[in-house]
């Protein structure tokens, strides 16, 4: 006995939906279109389609001066992992960062989906939701460190968690601070900033070595600030135990190279920077 066939088949709704999302692909692009022909400032936020989205645009890239301070530490300590990565910018960051992004997604890791790419920019997701503010791990730390030092160091941990995770899957971020790792309405920290790609340069231990350092560098001055550097030290210690046998490697040898960084002054007075190198010293020893 025959059966009475559906009104409409598989690929029916496949076609369907294969439309649906060719329909909202053009309505992306249309609106990216329209926003760079008025946007000024390199990154701005919009309403679209009942969400928030992002649309960046391609500008110069930074001189290589403005990574002074990171360039100076590793040409003195020998650390390649340091140097800062060249960033052209225009339509190659651009191209850049879209692409990462992509990968990235591929890979598991919640960052901002691209919804449209042109040679002048691209829109992107909010990782938050309308209405709902998120805030980086730089931040939270920031606005708890008076009133809540424990939490900085909570947050701390889950910033090393957040860049293990990157690493487990094969993969390393770009300039992986604090304040590019962002905690979304569900309590997952996410990740933004993409211009630049240090596997075009590095081997994957190296960036990886890269990521650890730049976390560091944006985070201890935090612990150090709220009274939790020894605290700090022994959560990451039990996080660097748990690394592969290459970074580990590296790391060691990183820190015996970057002996000096001790002598740096500690004062306010010499500048955020300065600050931020010593502290990540105090915790790395």
């Amino acid at each position: 006995m025959n059966l009475p066939s559906e009104s409409h088949s598989d690929s029916d709704f496949d076609a369907e939906a294969r439309e649906a999302a060719a329909a909202v692909s053009r309505d992306a692009t249309a609106f990216l279109e329209r926003c760079l022909a008025t946007q000024t400032e390199t990154v701005q936020r919009y309403p679209w389609r009942e969400q928030q989205v992002w649309v960046k645009r391609a500008v110069p890239g930074r001189p290589r001066w403005a990574f002074w301070l990171l360039g100076m530490v590793a040409s003195a300590a020998r650390l390649p992992a340091l140097e800062p990565v060249y960033n052209p910018g225009g339509e190659q960051s651009v191209r850049t960062e879209a692409r990462r992004l992509r990968e990235l997604a591929a890979r598991g890791l919640r960052v901002p989906p691209v919804l449209a790419e042109l040679p002048g920019g691209f829109l992107m997701e909010d990782l938050g939701r309308p209405g709902v503010q998120t805030y980086s791990l730089a931040e939270e730390m920031r606005e708890n460190a008076a009133a809540h030092p424990a939490q900085v160091l909570e947050l701390f941990g889950q910033g090393l968690e957040a860049t293990g995770r990157v690493h487990a899957v094969g993969t390393c971020l770009s300039q992986a601070f604090a304040r590019n790792m962002v905690r979304c309405p569900d309590g997952v920290i996410g990740y933004v900033d993409f211009e630049d790609d240090p596997l075009a340069s590095l081997p994957m231990a190296q960036c990886q070595l890269r990521d650890i350092l730049c976390y560091l560098y944006s985070s201890a001055v935090y612990l150090q600030e709220t009274g939790q550097l020894e605290a700090g030290r022994a959560r990451w210690q039990r996080w660097l135990a748990t690394r592969n046998a290459a970074v580990q490697g590296l790391l060691a040898q990183s820190a015996q190279r970057m002996r000096w960084v001790r002598w740096l002054p500690m004062d306010r007075r010499w500048g955020r920077d300065l600050q931020r190198v010593r502290a990540a010293w105090a915790l790395i020893v």
